[in-house]
Protein backbone atom coordinates (compact mmCIF):
# COMPACT_ATOMS: atom_id res chain seq x y z
CA UNK A 1 0.00 0.00 0.00
CA UNK A 2 1.84 3.41 -0.96
CA UNK A 3 0.86 6.48 0.53
CA UNK A 4 -0.05 9.68 -1.22
CA UNK A 5 2.04 12.08 -2.15
CA UNK A 6 1.68 15.84 -1.32
CA UNK A 7 3.81 18.25 -3.96
CA UNK A 8 5.06 20.64 -2.03
CA UNK A 9 4.73 24.52 -3.63
CA UNK A 10 8.23 26.82 -3.53
CA UNK A 11 7.03 28.69 -0.30
CA UNK A 12 6.36 25.27 2.02
CA UNK A 13 10.20 24.23 0.41
CA UNK A 14 11.85 27.50 1.51
CA UNK A 15 9.82 26.60 4.87
CA UNK A 16 11.51 23.55 5.20
CA UNK A 17 14.87 24.56 5.07
CA UNK A 18 16.63 23.59 8.65
CA UNK A 19 19.40 26.59 7.79
CA UNK A 20 18.44 30.15 6.24
CA UNK A 21 21.13 32.09 4.57
CA UNK A 22 22.93 28.97 3.31
CA UNK A 23 22.97 29.98 -0.28
CA UNK A 24 24.75 32.97 -0.08
CA UNK A 25 28.22 31.01 1.22
CA UNK A 26 30.39 29.51 -1.89
CA UNK A 27 30.55 26.08 -1.13
CA UNK A 28 31.07 25.23 -4.88
CA UNK A 29 33.91 23.52 -6.09
CA UNK A 30 35.86 25.00 -8.83
CA UNK A 31 34.53 23.96 -12.37
CA UNK A 32 37.29 23.11 -13.78
CA UNK A 33 39.04 21.20 -10.96
CA UNK A 34 38.53 17.23 -11.39
CA UNK A 35 38.70 15.24 -8.75
CA UNK A 36 37.24 11.47 -8.50
CA UNK A 37 36.50 11.56 -4.36
CA UNK A 38 32.78 11.37 -4.14
CA UNK A 39 32.88 13.78 -0.86
CA UNK A 40 35.33 15.89 -2.45
CA UNK A 41 33.21 16.64 -5.41
CA UNK A 42 30.76 19.56 -5.76
CA UNK A 43 27.43 17.54 -5.16
CA UNK A 44 28.91 16.61 -1.64
CA UNK A 45 28.61 20.45 -0.61
CA UNK A 46 25.12 20.82 -1.89
CA UNK A 47 21.49 19.37 -1.20
CA UNK A 48 20.33 16.61 -2.84
CA UNK A 49 17.94 17.24 -5.50
CA UNK A 50 14.37 16.63 -3.97
CA UNK A 51 12.14 18.62 -5.35
CA UNK A 52 12.77 19.67 -8.91
CA UNK A 53 15.12 17.53 -11.65
CA UNK A 54 18.40 19.12 -11.81
CA UNK A 55 19.71 20.72 -15.21
CA UNK A 56 22.81 18.69 -15.16
CA UNK A 57 24.17 15.44 -14.94
CA UNK A 58 26.15 13.88 -11.74
CA UNK A 59 28.65 11.08 -11.92
CA UNK A 60 27.10 7.21 -11.72
CA UNK A 61 29.21 6.57 -8.69
CA UNK A 62 28.05 10.16 -6.54
CA UNK A 63 24.77 9.52 -7.61
CA UNK A 64 24.63 5.87 -6.50
CA UNK A 65 26.66 6.67 -2.82
CA UNK A 66 24.40 9.78 -2.61
CA UNK A 67 21.36 7.75 -2.44
CA UNK A 68 22.70 5.06 -0.31
CA UNK A 69 24.21 7.71 2.38
CA UNK A 70 20.11 8.95 2.12
CA UNK A 71 18.72 5.37 2.48
CA UNK A 72 20.64 4.15 5.26
CA UNK A 73 18.17 6.31 7.50
CA UNK A 74 15.61 3.56 6.65
CA UNK A 75 15.24 0.99 9.08
CA UNK A 76 16.86 -2.48 8.95
CA UNK A 77 14.28 -4.80 7.07
CA UNK A 78 15.55 -7.97 8.97
CA UNK A 79 14.68 -5.78 12.46
CA UNK A 80 10.67 -4.94 11.04
CA UNK A 81 9.03 -6.99 13.17
CA UNK A 82 5.90 -5.26 12.07
CA UNK A 83 5.96 -7.01 8.14
CA UNK A 84 4.96 -10.37 6.82
CA UNK A 85 7.05 -9.15 3.92
CA UNK A 86 9.53 -11.23 2.98
CA UNK A 87 13.60 -10.19 3.49
CA UNK A 88 15.48 -13.19 2.71
CA UNK A 89 15.89 -14.80 -0.36
CA UNK A 90 19.05 -17.38 -1.57
CA UNK A 91 21.89 -16.18 -4.00
CA UNK A 92 20.25 -18.02 -6.78
CA UNK A 93 17.14 -16.81 -6.28
CA UNK A 94 18.17 -13.37 -6.21
CA UNK A 95 20.60 -14.15 -9.22
CA UNK A 96 17.83 -15.32 -11.17
CA UNK A 97 15.43 -12.77 -10.41
CA UNK A 98 18.04 -9.88 -11.35
CA UNK A 99 18.79 -11.51 -14.84
CA UNK A 100 14.81 -10.93 -15.60
CA UNK A 101 14.44 -7.20 -14.70
CA UNK A 102 14.67 -5.95 -17.78
CA UNK A 103 11.58 -8.50 -19.21
CA UNK A 104 8.29 -7.30 -19.24
CA UNK A 105 6.07 -9.72 -18.27
CA UNK A 106 3.39 -8.86 -20.37
CA UNK A 107 5.00 -10.11 -23.80
CA UNK A 108 4.55 -13.56 -23.71
CA UNK A 109 5.25 -13.62 -27.47
CA UNK A 110 9.01 -12.66 -26.59
CA UNK A 111 9.25 -14.54 -23.31
CA UNK A 112 7.16 -17.39 -23.34
CA UNK A 113 9.44 -19.09 -20.42
CA UNK A 114 8.43 -16.59 -18.55
CA UNK A 115 5.12 -17.07 -19.24
CA UNK A 116 4.64 -20.44 -18.77
CA UNK A 117 6.69 -20.14 -15.44
CA UNK A 118 3.34 -18.10 -14.04
CA UNK A 119 1.48 -21.54 -15.64
CA UNK A 120 3.19 -23.69 -13.56
CA UNK A 121 2.81 -21.38 -10.52
CA UNK A 122 -0.82 -20.84 -11.00
CA UNK A 123 -1.30 -25.44 -11.16
CA UNK A 124 1.26 -25.49 -8.69
CA UNK A 125 -0.74 -23.02 -5.48
CA UNK A 126 -4.30 -24.66 -6.84
CA UNK A 127 -2.99 -28.33 -6.04
CA UNK A 128 -1.64 -27.01 -2.94
CA UNK A 129 -5.45 -25.56 -2.21
CA UNK A 130 -6.65 -28.89 -3.12
CA UNK A 131 -8.25 -28.08 -6.32
CA UNK A 132 -10.52 -31.30 -7.92
CA UNK A 133 -7.63 -32.16 -10.36
CA UNK A 134 -8.58 -35.72 -10.39
CA UNK A 135 -12.03 -34.30 -11.81
CA UNK A 136 -12.18 -34.32 -15.74
CA UNK A 137 -14.50 -31.48 -15.71
CA UNK A 138 -12.23 -29.47 -13.47
CA UNK A 139 -11.37 -25.96 -15.09
CA UNK A 140 -9.69 -23.90 -12.61
CA UNK A 141 -7.76 -20.80 -13.66
CA UNK A 142 -5.82 -18.06 -11.61
CA UNK A 143 -3.21 -15.06 -12.66
CA UNK A 144 -0.64 -13.58 -10.95
CA UNK A 145 -0.71 -10.25 -9.70
CA UNK A 146 1.36 -7.43 -8.28
CA UNK A 147 0.07 -8.61 -4.09
CA UNK A 148 -2.71 -10.19 -2.73
CA UNK A 149 -4.51 -6.48 -2.82
CA UNK A 150 -5.07 -6.32 -6.51
CA UNK A 151 -5.80 -10.01 -5.75
CA UNK A 152 -8.35 -9.59 -3.67
CA UNK A 153 -9.59 -6.32 -5.94
CA UNK A 154 -10.14 -9.16 -9.17
CA UNK A 155 -11.67 -11.58 -6.77
CA UNK A 156 -14.33 -8.70 -5.35
CA UNK A 157 -14.88 -7.53 -9.31
CA UNK A 158 -15.64 -11.44 -10.48
CA UNK A 159 -18.08 -12.22 -7.30
CA UNK A 160 -19.93 -8.34 -8.01
CA UNK A 161 -20.14 -9.06 -12.07
CA UNK A 162 -21.24 -12.70 -11.25
CA UNK A 163 -23.97 -11.79 -8.85
CA UNK A 164 -24.87 -8.93 -11.15
CA UNK A 165 -25.64 -11.33 -14.38
CA UNK A 166 -27.52 -13.71 -12.19
CA UNK A 167 -29.99 -10.79 -11.07
CA UNK A 168 -30.09 -9.48 -14.37
CA UNK A 169 -31.27 -12.57 -15.90
CA UNK A 170 -34.03 -12.80 -12.84
CA UNK A 171 -34.77 -9.16 -13.79
CA UNK A 172 -34.30 -8.17 -10.26
CA UNK A 173 -32.16 -5.04 -9.47
CA UNK A 174 -28.78 -5.26 -9.14
CA UNK A 175 -27.66 -1.48 -8.06
CA UNK A 176 -27.10 -2.53 -4.41
CA UNK A 177 -24.05 -5.31 -3.71
CA UNK A 178 -23.32 -5.77 -0.61
CA UNK A 179 -20.13 -8.01 0.77
CA UNK A 180 -20.07 -9.71 4.45
CA UNK A 181 -16.44 -9.21 6.35
CA UNK A 182 -15.07 -8.91 9.63
CA UNK A 183 -13.91 -5.68 11.07
CA UNK A 184 -10.49 -7.04 11.01
CA UNK A 185 -10.23 -7.30 7.40
CA UNK A 186 -6.98 -5.56 6.02
CA UNK A 187 -7.54 -2.00 4.47
CA UNK A 188 -7.41 -3.35 1.06
CA UNK A 189 -11.05 -4.75 1.59
CA UNK A 190 -12.55 -1.93 2.48
CA UNK A 191 -10.69 -0.23 -0.75
CA UNK A 192 -11.93 -2.95 -2.73
CA UNK A 193 -15.39 -2.31 -1.54
CA UNK A 194 -15.66 1.34 -1.79
CA UNK A 195 -13.56 1.59 -5.10
CA UNK A 196 -16.26 -0.79 -7.14
CA UNK A 197 -19.32 0.39 -5.09
CA UNK A 198 -20.24 -2.70 -3.24
CA UNK A 199 -21.32 -2.12 0.43
CA UNK A 200 -19.33 -3.10 3.63
CA UNK A 201 -21.12 -5.98 5.94
CA UNK A 202 -19.23 -6.24 9.22
CA UNK A 203 -19.18 -8.72 11.44
CA UNK A 204 -17.81 -6.76 13.98
CA UNK A 205 -15.20 -8.27 16.70
CA UNK A 206 -15.68 -8.27 20.00
CA UNK A 207 -13.54 -8.39 23.27
CA UNK A 208 -11.94 -12.13 23.14
CA UNK A 209 -12.94 -12.50 19.87
CA UNK A 210 -11.24 -11.26 17.18
CA UNK A 211 -11.93 -13.42 13.86
CA UNK A 212 -15.73 -13.49 12.09
CA UNK A 213 -18.53 -15.08 14.04
CA UNK A 214 -19.88 -18.21 11.14
CA UNK A 215 -23.10 -17.57 12.33
CA UNK A 216 -23.39 -13.78 12.43
CA UNK A 217 -21.92 -13.72 8.95
CA UNK A 218 -24.38 -15.85 7.42
CA UNK A 219 -27.38 -14.17 8.94
CA UNK A 220 -25.72 -10.94 7.42
CA UNK A 221 -26.26 -12.72 3.54
CA UNK A 222 -29.41 -10.98 2.05
CA UNK A 223 -30.55 -11.27 -1.57
CA UNK A 224 -27.79 -8.74 -2.85
CA UNK A 225 -24.96 -10.27 -1.29
CA UNK A 226 -21.68 -11.31 -3.43
CA UNK A 227 -19.87 -13.26 -0.82
CA UNK A 228 -18.60 -13.71 2.10
CA UNK A 229 -15.01 -12.83 2.99
CA UNK A 230 -13.45 -15.57 5.50
CA UNK A 231 -9.61 -14.75 6.50
CA UNK A 232 -6.56 -17.29 6.63
CA UNK A 233 -4.56 -15.45 9.10
CA UNK A 234 -5.64 -12.14 10.49
CA UNK A 235 -3.45 -9.72 10.34
CA UNK A 236 -3.95 -8.85 14.14
CA UNK A 237 -4.07 -11.53 16.14
CA UNK A 238 -2.94 -14.27 13.08
CA UNK A 239 -6.40 -16.63 13.64
CA UNK A 240 -7.69 -18.92 11.37
CA UNK A 241 -11.03 -18.13 10.57
CA UNK A 242 -13.44 -21.19 10.26
CA UNK A 243 -14.28 -21.11 6.38
CA UNK A 244 -15.38 -24.59 7.06
CA UNK A 245 -18.13 -23.61 9.73
CA UNK A 246 -19.39 -20.60 6.77
CA UNK A 247 -19.40 -23.49 4.18
CA UNK A 248 -21.19 -25.85 6.07
CA UNK A 249 -23.97 -23.43 7.53
CA UNK A 250 -24.41 -21.93 3.94
CA UNK A 251 -25.02 -25.17 2.47
CA UNK A 252 -27.22 -26.19 5.44
CA UNK A 253 -29.68 -23.21 5.20
CA UNK A 254 -29.13 -23.71 1.05
CA UNK A 255 -27.98 -20.26 0.25
CA UNK A 256 -26.49 -19.48 -3.02
CA UNK A 257 -23.67 -17.29 -1.70
CA UNK A 258 -19.96 -17.83 -2.82
CA UNK A 259 -16.77 -18.02 -0.02
CA UNK A 260 -13.48 -16.37 -1.08
CA UNK A 261 -10.44 -16.96 1.27
CA UNK A 262 -8.39 -14.39 1.89
CA UNK A 263 -4.73 -16.86 2.57
CA UNK A 264 -2.88 -13.89 2.00
CA UNK A 265 -0.78 -14.75 4.60
CA UNK A 266 -2.04 -17.97 5.51
CA UNK A 267 -1.66 -19.63 2.45
CA UNK A 268 1.71 -21.31 2.57
CA UNK A 269 1.33 -22.35 5.88
CA UNK A 270 -1.45 -23.77 6.83
CA UNK A 271 -1.53 -26.39 4.43
CA UNK A 272 2.68 -27.42 5.53
CA UNK A 273 1.33 -26.50 9.65
CA UNK A 274 -2.31 -27.78 9.68
CA UNK A 275 -2.72 -30.09 6.41
CA UNK A 276 -6.01 -31.15 7.61
CA UNK A 277 -7.45 -28.02 8.40
CA UNK A 278 -10.19 -27.45 5.72
CA UNK A 279 -10.56 -24.12 4.36
CA UNK A 280 -9.93 -24.28 0.95
CA UNK A 281 -10.87 -25.82 -2.48
CA UNK A 282 -12.49 -29.01 -0.12
CA UNK A 283 -15.15 -27.02 0.76
CA UNK A 284 -17.51 -26.24 -2.11
CA UNK A 285 -18.56 -22.88 -1.25
CA UNK A 286 -15.04 -21.74 -1.69
CA UNK A 287 -15.14 -20.37 -5.37
CA UNK A 288 -11.80 -18.24 -5.21
CA UNK A 289 -8.68 -17.80 -2.92
CA UNK A 290 -5.69 -14.82 -2.58
CA UNK A 291 -2.61 -15.75 -1.28
CA UNK A 292 1.05 -13.17 -1.12
CA UNK A 293 3.57 -14.99 -2.52
CA UNK A 294 5.86 -12.14 -0.80
CA UNK A 295 4.76 -13.24 2.44
CA UNK A 296 5.04 -16.38 3.45
CA UNK A 297 5.76 -17.66 -0.18
CA UNK A 298 8.99 -16.44 0.53
CA UNK A 299 9.73 -14.39 -2.24
CA UNK A 300 10.26 -10.51 -2.18
CA UNK A 301 7.67 -7.74 -2.63
CA UNK A 302 5.70 -8.13 -4.99
CA UNK A 303 4.00 -10.77 -6.28
CA UNK A 304 0.59 -12.21 -5.32
CA UNK A 305 -1.90 -14.72 -6.73
CA UNK A 306 -5.37 -15.64 -7.04
CA UNK A 307 -6.91 -19.22 -8.24
CA UNK A 308 -10.85 -19.64 -9.29
CA UNK A 309 -12.07 -22.68 -9.08
CA UNK A 310 -14.38 -22.53 -12.17
CA UNK A 311 -14.82 -20.58 -15.50
CA UNK A 312 -18.90 -20.10 -14.09
CA UNK A 313 -16.77 -17.41 -11.12
CA UNK A 314 -15.17 -15.24 -13.27
CA UNK A 315 -17.41 -13.83 -15.65
CA UNK A 316 -16.40 -13.74 -19.58
CA UNK A 317 -16.62 -10.14 -20.14
CA UNK A 318 -14.14 -9.18 -17.21
CA UNK A 319 -11.60 -11.10 -19.22
CA UNK A 320 -9.66 -9.05 -22.35
CA UNK A 321 -8.64 -11.72 -24.98
CA UNK A 322 -6.03 -9.62 -26.71
CA UNK A 323 -3.37 -9.82 -29.49
CA UNK A 324 0.07 -8.00 -28.57
CA UNK A 325 3.43 -8.51 -30.63
CA UNK A 326 1.35 -11.41 -32.24
CA UNK A 327 0.77 -13.83 -29.57
CA UNK A 328 -3.26 -14.11 -28.12
CA UNK A 329 -3.98 -14.11 -24.57
CA UNK A 330 -6.36 -13.67 -21.81
CA UNK A 331 -6.21 -11.06 -19.40
CA UNK A 332 -7.71 -10.11 -16.32
CA UNK A 333 -5.60 -7.54 -14.34
CA UNK A 334 -5.59 -4.10 -13.01
CA UNK A 335 -2.38 -3.73 -14.55
CA UNK A 336 -0.29 -3.82 -17.55
CA UNK A 337 3.34 -3.97 -17.88
CA UNK A 338 5.08 -5.31 -15.08
CA UNK A 339 8.59 -7.19 -14.37
CA UNK A 340 8.61 -11.00 -14.51
CA UNK A 341 11.50 -10.90 -11.68
CA UNK A 342 8.64 -12.42 -9.24
CA UNK A 343 6.97 -14.81 -10.84
CA UNK A 344 10.49 -16.29 -11.39
CA UNK A 345 11.68 -16.06 -7.90
CA UNK A 346 8.12 -17.33 -7.00
CA UNK A 347 8.71 -20.54 -9.37
CA UNK A 348 12.38 -20.71 -8.01
CA UNK A 349 11.19 -21.35 -4.64
CA UNK A 350 8.52 -23.90 -5.41
CA UNK A 351 11.13 -25.95 -6.66
CA UNK A 352 13.89 -25.32 -4.65
CA UNK A 353 12.22 -26.23 -1.41
CA UNK A 354 9.15 -28.77 -2.70
CA UNK A 355 6.62 -29.53 0.29
CA UNK A 356 9.33 -30.88 2.21
CA UNK A 357 11.23 -27.51 2.70
CA UNK A 358 8.00 -25.22 3.20
CA UNK A 359 7.15 -27.86 5.73
CA UNK A 360 10.61 -27.51 7.32
CA UNK A 361 10.83 -23.61 7.75
CA UNK A 362 6.89 -23.07 8.56
CA UNK A 363 7.60 -25.64 11.12
CA UNK A 364 10.71 -24.02 12.36
CA UNK A 365 9.03 -20.56 12.56
CA UNK A 366 5.91 -22.50 14.46
CA UNK A 367 8.53 -23.32 16.86
CA UNK A 368 10.03 -19.68 17.69
CA UNK A 369 6.45 -18.55 17.81
CA UNK A 370 5.72 -20.72 20.67
CA UNK A 371 8.90 -20.03 21.98
CA UNK A 372 8.31 -16.04 21.65
CA UNK A 373 4.95 -16.33 23.37
CA UNK A 374 5.93 -18.54 26.34
CA UNK A 375 8.43 -16.17 26.96
CA UNK A 376 6.05 -12.83 26.46
CA UNK A 377 3.91 -14.76 28.97
CA UNK A 378 6.02 -15.45 31.58
CA UNK A 379 6.58 -11.63 31.53
CA UNK A 380 3.45 -11.05 32.55
CA UNK A 381 1.96 -10.08 29.03
CA UNK A 382 -1.73 -11.67 28.02
CA UNK A 383 -1.11 -13.30 25.05
CA UNK A 384 -3.75 -12.47 21.76
CA UNK A 385 -2.60 -14.83 19.24
CA UNK A 386 -2.84 -18.97 19.03
CA UNK A 387 0.05 -21.38 19.86
CA UNK A 388 1.50 -25.12 18.23
CA UNK A 389 0.53 -23.29 14.81
CA UNK A 390 -3.03 -23.00 15.73
CA UNK A 391 -2.34 -19.57 13.64
CA UNK A 392 0.38 -17.64 12.03
CA UNK A 393 3.75 -17.55 13.48
CA UNK A 394 2.65 -14.48 15.16
CA UNK A 395 2.81 -13.52 18.39
CA UNK A 396 0.55 -11.03 19.57
CA UNK A 397 0.13 -9.47 22.97
CA UNK A 398 -1.02 -6.97 25.50
CA UNK A 399 0.05 -5.56 28.60
CA UNK A 400 -2.19 -6.81 31.54
CA UNK A 401 -4.13 -3.95 32.52
CA UNK A 402 -4.64 -5.30 36.55
CA UNK A 403 -0.61 -4.61 36.41
CA UNK A 404 -0.98 -1.47 36.36
CA UNK A 405 1.24 0.01 34.38
CA UNK A 406 1.57 3.86 34.08
CA UNK A 407 2.66 3.25 30.14
CA UNK A 408 1.23 1.62 27.10
CA UNK A 409 1.66 -0.72 23.90
CA UNK A 410 2.94 2.61 22.00
CA UNK A 411 5.25 3.44 24.36
CA UNK A 412 6.12 0.28 24.75
CA UNK A 413 7.24 0.17 20.80
CA UNK A 414 9.26 3.60 21.25
CA UNK A 415 11.19 2.11 23.47
CA UNK A 416 11.67 -0.91 21.41
CA UNK A 417 12.41 0.94 18.66
CA UNK A 418 15.34 3.11 20.33
CA UNK A 419 17.23 -0.38 20.30
CA UNK A 420 16.57 -0.79 16.52
CA UNK A 421 13.70 -3.21 16.60
CA UNK A 422 10.52 -2.40 15.44
CA UNK A 423 7.49 -3.71 16.90
CA UNK A 424 4.20 -2.11 16.36
CA UNK A 425 1.36 -0.71 18.27
CA UNK A 426 -1.90 -0.77 17.53
CA UNK A 427 -5.46 0.02 18.05
CA UNK A 428 -7.06 -3.25 17.79
CA UNK A 429 -10.81 -3.06 15.79
CA UNK A 430 -13.82 -1.51 16.56
CA UNK A 431 -15.96 -2.57 19.22
CA UNK A 432 -12.87 -4.17 21.14
CA UNK A 433 -13.10 -0.98 23.22
CA UNK A 434 -10.23 0.09 21.68
CA UNK A 435 -8.14 -2.17 23.06
CA UNK A 436 -4.39 -1.61 22.50
CA UNK A 437 -1.76 -4.38 21.33
CA UNK A 438 1.03 -5.49 20.10
CA UNK A 439 2.74 -8.21 17.61
CA UNK A 440 5.59 -9.38 16.33
CA UNK A 441 5.73 -11.65 13.07
CA UNK A 442 7.90 -14.64 12.65
CA UNK A 443 9.22 -14.40 9.46
CA UNK A 444 11.96 -16.70 7.95
CA UNK A 445 15.30 -15.25 8.97
CA UNK A 446 13.72 -14.44 12.62
CA UNK A 447 16.28 -17.22 14.11
CA UNK A 448 16.04 -18.42 17.69
CA UNK A 449 19.48 -16.07 18.71
CA UNK A 450 17.71 -13.19 17.66
CA UNK A 451 14.16 -13.67 19.34
CA UNK A 452 16.13 -14.17 22.08
CA UNK A 453 17.69 -10.91 21.39
CA UNK A 454 14.05 -9.60 21.38
CA UNK A 455 13.13 -10.97 24.55
CA UNK A 456 16.15 -9.91 26.20
CA UNK A 457 15.32 -6.21 25.07
CA UNK A 458 11.58 -6.13 25.59
CA UNK A 459 12.07 -7.16 29.68
CA UNK A 460 15.02 -4.46 29.57
CA UNK A 461 12.18 -1.87 28.16
CA UNK A 462 9.33 -2.61 30.29
CA UNK A 463 12.12 -2.34 33.02
CA UNK A 464 12.99 1.29 32.06
CA UNK A 465 9.56 2.34 31.53
CA UNK A 466 8.41 1.18 34.97
CA UNK A 467 11.18 3.42 36.40
CA UNK A 468 9.92 6.52 35.20
CA UNK A 469 7.32 8.36 36.73
CA UNK A 470 4.05 10.15 35.13
CA UNK A 471 5.62 13.36 34.52
CA UNK A 472 8.89 11.56 32.58
CA UNK A 473 6.08 9.09 30.49
CA UNK A 474 4.02 12.39 29.27
CA UNK A 475 7.30 14.10 28.26
CA UNK A 476 8.25 11.58 26.28
CA UNK A 477 4.30 10.55 24.89
CA UNK A 478 4.56 14.45 23.70
CA UNK A 479 7.95 14.08 22.12
CA UNK A 480 6.88 11.01 19.72
CA UNK A 481 3.83 13.21 18.59
CA UNK A 482 5.75 15.61 17.83
CA UNK A 483 8.66 13.79 16.10
CA UNK A 484 6.02 11.70 13.85
CA UNK A 485 4.22 14.73 12.80
CA UNK A 486 7.42 16.63 11.85
CA UNK A 487 8.15 13.70 9.98
CA UNK A 488 5.08 13.03 8.09
CA UNK A 489 5.45 16.73 7.05
CA UNK A 490 8.66 16.96 5.99
CA UNK A 491 8.66 13.76 4.05
CA UNK A 492 5.96 15.10 2.16
CA UNK A 493 2.97 11.96 3.34
CA UNK A 494 -0.31 13.87 2.01
CA UNK A 495 -2.29 14.88 5.04
CA UNK A 496 -5.65 16.75 2.88
CA UNK A 497 -7.27 13.64 3.65
CA UNK A 498 -6.81 13.32 7.18
CA UNK A 499 -10.40 14.09 7.96
CA UNK A 500 -11.68 11.40 5.91
CA UNK A 501 -14.71 9.23 8.02
CA UNK A 502 -16.19 6.72 5.63
CA UNK A 503 -13.29 3.87 6.86
CA UNK A 504 -12.93 1.94 9.62
CA UNK A 505 -10.17 3.97 10.85
CA UNK A 506 -11.97 7.38 10.58
CA UNK A 507 -15.50 6.38 12.07
CA UNK A 508 -13.62 3.98 15.03
CA UNK A 509 -10.03 5.12 15.18
CA UNK A 510 -9.17 1.17 13.91
CA UNK A 511 -5.02 1.18 13.50
CA UNK A 512 -4.51 -0.83 10.35
CA UNK A 513 -2.00 -3.54 10.82
CA UNK A 514 1.29 -3.47 8.24
CA UNK A 515 0.48 -6.73 6.19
Amino acid sequence: MVHLAAVKNDSEIQQQKLVHGMEELDLSVNQGEFTESVYGSKFAATDIPKHEMPEDEMPSKIAYRLMKDDLTLDGTPTLNLASFVTTYMEEEAEKLMVDAFNKNFINYEEYPVSADIQNRCVSMIARLYNIPAHDDSTQAMGTSTIGSSEAIMLATLAMKKRWQNKRKAAGKDFSKPNIVMNSAVQVCWEKAARYFDVEEKFVYCEPGRYVIDPKQAVDLVDENTIGICSILGTTYTGDYEDTKAINDLLVQRNIDCPIHVDAASGGFVAPFVVPDLQWDFRLPKVVSINVSGHKYGLVYPGVGWVIWRDPEFLPKELIFNINYLGADQASFTLNFSRGASQVIGQYYQLIRLGKKGYRSIMTNLTRTADYLALNVQKMGFILLSQTHGAGLPLVAFRLDPAAGHKFDEFALAHQLRERGWVVPAYTMAPHCKEMKMMRVVVREDFSRSRCDSLIQDLAFALHELGKMDEKKLESQQEHVAARNARSLKGRGINQHFTDEKHSLQGKHGKTHAVC
